[in-house]
């Protein structure tokens, strides 16, 4: 009995269903049975030879491997894939994986493609290859640009195994190309762990001197060695992930592996010791900082919000507060030494630069981190990744992303602002303070550190002063109580409070029908010698309708016309009318009667006279509205509160150039000041 093999050739059964490949490379026994025509095509002889097999006739056809191999790169180059990987299954189950060249070619295709079932199959090309210990047909290169494209395209794992398996390998990527790939790894939380724990990897082998720089065999792992800006990419995306703790582990690392930090990495720093809570650590950083002479505006903004959360969450006020008064005191003297160096050299406001805000502050930094999400994003052909032999370009683009991190880092910076480079709290922290003294029941500190605030801050208007925003930010949420406490303080301390905050208290006192706290605070404001304005009336007027007391309604109204308040509309008659109608009080309603009789008697002329001062007010033609001030009293006409209140609107437009010396008052504008509350 003779036995025939057949390898390295395809054979097509027309008889059976069962796979080709059973039969492939095993020996065929028993060939006295019936006929089996083998064709051998490509220059083999034919033959004949009967053999026994279940039934049928087996048709065998051989093609040539090398000819398979062109159809494949035949198939790459027009870019029809289907075909090209239908001929490479046919390659693989015939003679194994194709030559080298041909293997390198599908993976960079693929990859070049950016689609995700490409990038998928040419991922699995290069497990069955070191899986079937064929890894010498993958090339150093092309593997590079493969993972490359995987991070890019949001597939973090395949990407970081591709890497972990080149290292295996010992073909050893730079760090300019693998933190390209640890940049678009970092851009998802999943990725932005696994790049943390690659670089834990990567820089275990160089811990504590373990490879020699000094030989030149270690000269390609050396390259491989972590440096800053992967180091940064790394912290950078687990600081926005929220793998912190991760981020320390790679802090730790850095001594270890001779890392230097950079002024970003300074700040990175930073932001992982004040969401680990390492106040000690951030203490001593601040040395550093401060003795900086790189750091940009930014960066200070990061570090000492980093350091003023740091200490909120201590729960350490008396630090916290101080931090605020500091920044308000500098900035103080940086105003007034900016007011100096204006007023000896006038400066060019047209060539003088505007705020940059945070829109223009990411467009310049990096175009905006959104960009670098898109998996669609022009990526570099394999070609022009091949001919960049020193990944000059993955490097940039590495930087590039990382940018893109740190503007989205910066982004979530809240409690400080800068303002021509001096730092400045933001509202913010003025909120956050105030709740964290009033939870505590430290009613008398805040008070004590808001009049230090209000006299660091010289604010040009009360209603703009940090007392202010901070009793209307009690006033909206609900706590009028400690709004109230906080105006008493700052009564008894001898600050003159704005007319607004006690307008807006006694409207919230009125709405909370909390008829003993109105009659505290109007008598306090009279204390004060505050003045209400006419929507404070009303809503005094409307309360004591509503609790049916029509006489201290009335009594209110007499009050607002005798202080002439000018009246925005005749709410305050209509309550009135509703209160004495409804009370069925007739002595009332008749002194009603009266006092709008009077009211209807008044001379206009003074309403008059107070729209033409009004308009040389707004002119800014001042000696004008001077003269029309001296023909109104001329006529008999007296001024009113809306008289002087232009003024006033006037001299808080100049009052900058008033404090400098730059602009003097007139008689009637010094007789603003002691005639008005407000100016």
């Amino acid at each position: 009995m003779r036995t025939t093999r057949v390898s390295r050739c395809q054979m097509l059964v027309s008889w059976s269903s069962r796979p080709v490949n059973e039969f492939v490379d095993s020996p065929l026994p028993n060939l006295n049975g019936p006929a089996a025509v083998v064709r051998i095509q490509d220059g083999f002889n034919h033959q004949s030879h009967s053999f026994s097999t279940l039934a049928g006739t087996i048709l065998v056809q051989a093609r040539d491997p090398a000819k398979l191999c062109m159809e494949i790169e035949n198939a790459i180059d027009e870019h029809r894939f289907n075909d090209a990987w239908k001929l490479f299954e046919q390659h693989l189950h015939m003679d194994g994986f194709p030559r080298k060249s041909i293997v390198n070619k599908l993976l960079t295709s693929y990859a070049a493609s950016l689609d995700v079932p490409w990038l998928e199959k040419a991922y699995g090309m290069v497990e069955q290859a070191i899986e079937e210990s064929k890894q010498n047909l993958l090339g150093k290169e092309p593997l590079i640009y493969l993972s490359f494209v995987l991070a890019k395209c949001g597939l973090p794992v395949p990407a970081s195994t591709i890497l972990r398996k080149l290292i295996h390998m010992e073909q050893y990527p730079p760090v300019t190309a693998w933190s390209a790939i640890l940049a678009h790894m970092s851009l998802t939380a999943p990725g932005a762990y696994l790049a943390a724990e690659l670089i834990l990897e990567i820089g275990y082998l160089f811990q504590d001197g373990r490879v020699d720089p000094r030989k030149k065999i270690n000269a390609p792992l050396i390259a491989m060695k972590p440096n800053t800006i992967a180091m940064n990419i790394a912290l950078t995306g687990c600081l926005l992930f929220g793998t912190t703790r991760k981020a320390e582990q790679l802090l730790d690392m850095m001594p270890r592996i001779g890392i230097r930090a950079d002024t970003n990495l300074l700040i990175i720093m930073a932001h992982i010791y004040e969401r680990n809570g390492r106040r000690e650590e951030l203490r001593k950083l601040q040395r550093h900082i401060d003795d900086s002479q790189s750091l940009t505006d930014t960066q200070f903004r990061q570090f000492y919000n980093c350091l003023l959360t740091c200490h909120l969450k201590f729960g350490d006020l008396d630090a916290a507060s101080n931090m605020v008064l500091i920044m308000l005191r500098k900035a103080r003297e940086a105003r007034n030494s900016f007011a100096t160096a204006a007023l000896l050299f006038p400066i060019d406001k047209k060539s003088s630069p505007g705020p940059v805000s945070q829109e223009s502050l990411g467009d310049k930094e990096s175009g905006g981190l959104g960009n670098n999400r898109s998996n669609k994003d022009p990526t570099l052909s394999y070609e022009e990744f091949y001919r960049d032999r020193n990944f000059l370009k993955l490097d940039a683009e590495a930087k590039e992303v990382l940018n893109a991190l740190l503007v989205e880092l910066h982004m979530q910076v809240e409690l400080i602002t800068t303002e021509r480079g001096i730092l400045q709290p933001t509202e913010k922290i003025y909120v956050k303070l105030v709740k964290a003294f009033l939870e505590s029941g430290k009613t008398k500190e805040l008070a004590a550190f808001l009049i230090k605030a209000e006299k660091e801050d010289s604010p040009a208007s009360n209603d703009n002063s940090a007392l202010v925003h901070v009793i209307n930010s009690c006033i909206s949420l609900g706590w009028l109580d400690q709004a109230h406490d906080l105006l008493d303080e700052m009564r008894l301390a001898g600050v003159r409070t704005s007319s607004s905050v006690y307008a807006s208290l006694l409207k919230a006192y009125c709405k909370a029908n909390r008829s003993g706290e109105v009659t505290a605070l109007l008598r306090d404001a009279r204390r004060a010698g505050i003045q209400l304005d006419s929507s404070s009336y009303n809503a005094l007027i409307e309360f004591r309708v509503i609790q049916k007391d029509t006489k201290e309604a009335f009594h209110i109204f007499k009050e607002m016309k005798e202080a002439k308040i000018p009246r925005t509309g005749h709410q305050e008659f209509e309550m009135l009318v509703k209160g004495c109608a409804e009370g069925g009080e007739a002595g009332l309603m008749a002194k009603l009667l009266r006092e709008i009789k009077e009211e209807q008697a008044v001379d206009s002329g003074v309403h008059d006279w107070n729209n033409v001062i009004h308009f040389f007010c707004k002119k800014r033609l001042m000696q004008d509205a001077e003269k029309a001030l001296k023909k109104m009293r001329s006529l008999g006409h007296a001024p009113n509160a809306q008289t002087f209140s232009f003024y006033g609107d006037w001299i808080r437009c100049h009052w900058g150039e008033i404090y400098r010396g730059n602009r003097a008052l007139g008689r009637n504008e010094i007789y603003c000041f002691s005639n008005l509350n407000e100016v």
